[in-house]
C-alpha cells in the first residue's frame, strides 16, 4: 500500500507538469490567433465601401467651392458699398455745383476764338474725369462727338453739367454692383446646398457600410441580363 501511495505521488508532478505545458501551449495559440486583429494595418480596409470615399471627396472639393463663393460674395458686397459712396459723393457735388449756378450769366458778346476755348475746356475737364473713372469711356466719346454736349456752354454751365453726367455715372456703377453682388448671393447660396446635400449623402454611405453597397450594385447588375442589353446598331 505504501509503495502504490509512494508511485502515486512520483507521477503527480510530471502530471501537472504536463497539464501546464498544454494549457501554456493553448493560451498562446488563442493569442497568436488574435493578434493579427489588434495590430490591424493602417492602410484602407479591405472591405471599405468605395462610394464613400467617393462622396468624401466631393465633399472636400465642394467645401472648396463654397468657401470660394463665399469670398466672392463678401468681395461682392464690398463694392456695392464702394460704389454707394461715390454715388453719394457725386450726387452732393452735383447739387453744391447746381447750387452755384442757379443764376443767370450776364450775357455779352464773345471774344473771337472764345467758341474754341470753351471747346477745349469741355474736352480737357471731361478727359481728367474719365481718367479718375468718374466719367465712363462712352461718356467720353459723346463729348468729344458732341452727343447731347453742347461745347459753347460757359465753363460754370459745363461744371454743371459735367457732374450731372458723373452722377450719372456712379449711379449705373452702383446698380451694376447690386445686380452682380446678387448674382454671387445666389452663387454662393447654390454652392452651399450642394455642400450640405452632399455631406448628408456621405453621412448615409457611411452608416449603410460596405455591405450595403455591395448588395445595391449586386441588384443593380441583377435587374439586367444578356437577354435584355439592347443590341448594338
Amino acid at each position: 500500500m505504501d509503495s502504490a501511495l509512494q508511485g502515486f505521488l512520483k507521477t503527480v508532478p510530471q502530471a501537472t507538469a504536463i497539464w501546464l505545458t498544454i494549457l501554456l501551449l493553448l493560451a498562446v495559440a488563442i493569442v497568436s490567433s488574435r493578434l493579427p486583429r489588434l495590430r490591424r494595418p493602417a492602410g484602407p480596409e479591405p472591405d471599405e465601401n468605395p462610394y464613400a470615399a467617393e462622396i468624401e471627396g466631393a465633399v472636400a472639393e465642394a467645401s472648396t467651392a463654397a468657401e470660394r463663393r463665399r469670398a466672392e460674395w463678401v468681395t461682392a458686397q464690398e463694392t456695392v458699398d464702394a460704389a454707394w459712396a461715390a454715388y453719394e459723393e457725386a450726387e452732393t457735388a452735383a447739387r453744391r455745383i447746381g447750387a452755384a449756378t442757379a443764376f443767370p450769366l450776364m450775357s455779352r458778346r464773345r471774344k473771337p476764338g472764345e467758341n474754341a476755348d470753351r471747346q477745349r475746356y469741355l474736352h480737357r475737364a471731361a478727359t481728367e474725369l474719365c481718367r479718375t473713372q468718374d466719367l465712363s469711356i462712352a461718356q467720353l466719346n459723346d463729348v468729344y462727338a458732341h452727343r447731347g454736349w453742347n461745347p459753347r456752354l460757359h465753363p460754370v454751365q459745363q461744371e454743371a453739367v459735367l457732374h450731372g453726367a458723373v452722377r450719372a455715372h456712379r449711379l449705373e456703377a452702383y446698380r451694376k454692383a447690386v445686380a452682380e453682388e446678387q448674382s454671387a448671393w445666389r452663387g454662393a447660396e447654390a454652392a452651399a446646398e450642394t455642400l450640405r446635400d452632399l455631406r448628408a449623402e456621405a453621412a448615409a454611405a457611411r452608416l449603410r457600410g460596405p455591405a450595403a453597397e455591395a448588395a445595391d450594385q449586386q441588384w443593380w447588375s441583377e435587374q439586367w441580363t444578356g437577354a435584355e442589353l439592347p443590341a448594338a446598331a
